[in-house]
């Protein structure tokens, strides 16, 4: 650990530096802790080739030096992490544990940078050794040009409450990537997914956010999905938290909302520029497998587990997994609202 100015900085590694992982690692470093990126060989060779710029949709523009950055492609740089903060997609979460039960030390503090509900739980069954906190990203960032990473949404970083959290806290707080933290985070994990049940319908439409959320007809699939995991959430007794402008129990209406509203007022409030889009569909474009179990998925997985059913839900991850089994179409608005919902 460094000791700066009556602060200790603790040692960070973020273990698995892609889109989000260098966006956060990037505008870390640059806010004067001391990070380490863990990634790709491919990300590492464009950051010691370019550097790093890191931008956001506010007018935020950054450049990081290739030798301001510490970048590994080998795992054993977690065995000087204090904290670690995991950004690998859901599907490798059980690869990354492993490496980090391989190399990390006992009692470093790990905290879940991913999507979805059951990533923590399976990483504290995992890691019995180390200190698992749940974490939540509620925006999108988007790797451009080589070396160039950009966060098209808005919103704060959150992650559970515990005092080695702090430095990055003090260190984030006016920052694109700042940090805050909860002692809630179910409810935020819950309330950050309802709005992720978008990333499905953003990959199946084979366009922007900024387009896709300005046609209707995606919309209400979307107001249709997430008002079917509200239900499925009040049978559980859970409470998501807010994680937009409105409150949960009002986002359908407010999703589904005609054209002439929505798109001249709700996408002002939802801070969306036009090169947003979801990791999802990034994920159709390099034709990786796709994190649909742990975003739709958790709402049917929950719906059984209430012996309720969740059929919008249910319906979008078979399309996710048609497309990932090579069947993959770009969807119409209107023609995916008909498939899915029926009218």
């Amino acid at each position: 650990m460094l000791i700066c100015e009556g602060i200790t900085l603790s040692k960070i590694v973020i273990h698995g530096a892609g889109s989000i992982g260098c966006f956060v690692g990037g505008v870390w470093a640059s806010a004067g802790l001391d990070v380490t990126l863990v990634g790709r060989t491919y990300v590492g060779d464009a950051i010691a080739d370019k550097g790093m710029r890191l931008t956001d949709y506010s007018g935020f523009d950054e450049c990081v030096s290739a030798g301001d950055i510490n970048f590994s492609t080998n795992p054993e740089a977690l065995a000087d992490a204090d904290i670690i903060g995991l950004a690998v997609k859901s599907t490798g979460t059980e690869a990354a544990a492993s490496e980090i039960n391989q190399h990390a030390k006992a009692g470093a503090i790990v905290v879940s940078l991913q999507n979805g509900i059951s990533n923590v739980e399976t990483l504290r069954k995992l890691l019995p050794v180390q200190t698992v906190l749940a974490g939540m990203v509620p925006f999108n960032v988007a790797g451009l040009e080589r070396g160039h990473w950009h966060k098209g949404t808005q919103g704060n970083l959150v992650a559970e409450s515990h005092p080695a959290l702090a430095p990055i806290v003090q260190a984030t707080s006016s920052g694109p990537a700042a940090l805050t933290l909860s002692d809630n985070m179910t409810a935020v994990a819950w309330g950050k997914l309802l709005v992720n049940l978008n990333n499905a319908l953003n990959a199946l439409s084979g366009v922007t956010l900024l387009e896709e959320l300005s046609d209707r007809n995606f919309r209400r699939i979307l107001a249709a999905c997430i008002r079917e995991a509200l239900a499925v959430l009040a049978a559980a007794g859970i409470e998501p938290a807010k994680a937009t402008a409105f409150p949960p129990k009002w986002l359908p209406a407010f999703i589904g909302a005609p054209d002439f509203f929505f798109n001249t007022i709700g996408l002002k409030l939802q801070k969306i520029d036009d090169r947003a889009r979801s990791s999802m569909a990034d994920d159709f474009a390099a034709g990786r497998a796709t994190e649909i179990n742990f975003l739709n998925g958790e709402v049917v997985r929950l719906a059984k587990a209430m012996e309720m059913e969740a059929p919008v839900n249910q319906a979008i991850v078979a399309l996710v997994k048609e497309a990932e089994g090579g069947n993959k179409q770009a969807w119409s608005g209107e023609g995916l609202r008909q498939k899915v919902l029926g009218y």
